[in-house]
């Protein structure tokens, strides 16, 4: 064990040595401070303006945290091959309630908890595009990305702005050129129009018991529970992405759980050619990988 917390640490400090973390507060609601941390590659110049990944950690809307492990090696990564990344905290509006995001969880509840979620990331992103000269970022080139109920607030804020918010026009300088859904979903995916499609990557695992791969409740939650509620996963928005003639790769594993939530990192340069191609390039790429059971 003591080997153990001594390689974690040598880890930690190898990650940190080899790129710049400064953090940053995005917004204060309910005297909670919304902070993100931003990772930017240690040679970046100063009049630089890198593409940036805006990221979103899941944790069911009541855990996990902007720095978790896998999350600071997915900004090395990221650092390491030209980008910045940004890694988010949001309002863990479930935290407090002791119900979870399951079927008790009354699905009022629910849409409110997407809603501010979606909010929060608009609002970071706002921040972000807002102070663009100081961080480095090109405000033209931002993949958003999120796991889990991460990947539910992304998605919601690349489509279903005009369902969760109000006052739309606020946020009509946030712009994303593509977005990075682990185990996501989304209310409605007819939100997702030719106007709006972006170049998007999904992985799903097809037996996921919590977020569903296809059109199902929530949680599988059964018609006369409080938690009833219908979402769209990653199979769905592929669909209605292909059929719009927009790049996707979607990499669904048959008989996966939601494990297909953590960041992939042995996909990720695929992902990353993904994006060249489909952004940099205006490619049109249609990519479905299915790994069998």
């Amino acid at each position: 064990m003591r080997w153990s917390v001594v390689m974690v640490f040598l880890g930690l400090n190898t990650l940190m040595v080899s790129q710049n973390k400064v953090t940053y507060t995005y917004a204060v609601k309910d005297s909670v401070k919304l902070e993100m941390d931003v990772y930017t590659p240690i040679d970046i110049k100063t009049n630089d303006s890198l593409p940036v990944v805006l990221w979103m950690h899941g944790g069911g809307f009541e855990g996990g945290q902007r720095d978790n492990l896998n999350d600071v090696q997915f900004m090395h990564y990221l650092t390491e091959n030209g980008f910045i990344g940004i890694s988010i905290s949001y309002r863990l509006l479930l935290k407090d309630l002791g119900i979870g995001a399951g079927c008790d969880c009354p699905k009022t509840i629910k849409l409110n908890i997407f809603r501010q979620a979606t909010i929060d990331y608009l609002d970071a992103a706002k921040y972000v595009i807002s102070n663009k000269d100081e961080l480095r970022i090109d405000p033209n080139r931002i993949i958003a990305g999120g796991s889990s109920a991460g990947a539910e607030g992304v998605l919601s804020a690349a489509y279903l702005k005009h369902f969760f918010v109000d006052d739309t026009a606020q946020y009509d300088e946030v712009k994303f050129a593509g977005a990075i859904a682990l185990a996501g979903a989304v209310v409605d995916a007819d939100y997702i129009t030719k106007d709006n499609a972006i170049p998007t990557v999904l992985f799903h695992g097809t037996d996921d018991n919590l977020v569903p791969f296809g059109k199902a409740t929530h949680h599988y939650c059964s018609t006369d529970s409080l938690g009833h509620l219908i979402l769209d996963g990653s199979q769905i928005i592929a669909d209605k992405l292909h059929n719009l003639g927009t790049s996707y790769y979607f990499h669904q594993k048959l008989g996966g759980g939601h494990e297909l939530a953590e960041i992939p990192f042995s996909q990720l340069d695929a992902v990353f050619n993904f994006f060249k191609r489909a952004i940099h390039h205006n490619e049109i790429i249609q990519t479905t990988i299915t790994i069998p059971e």
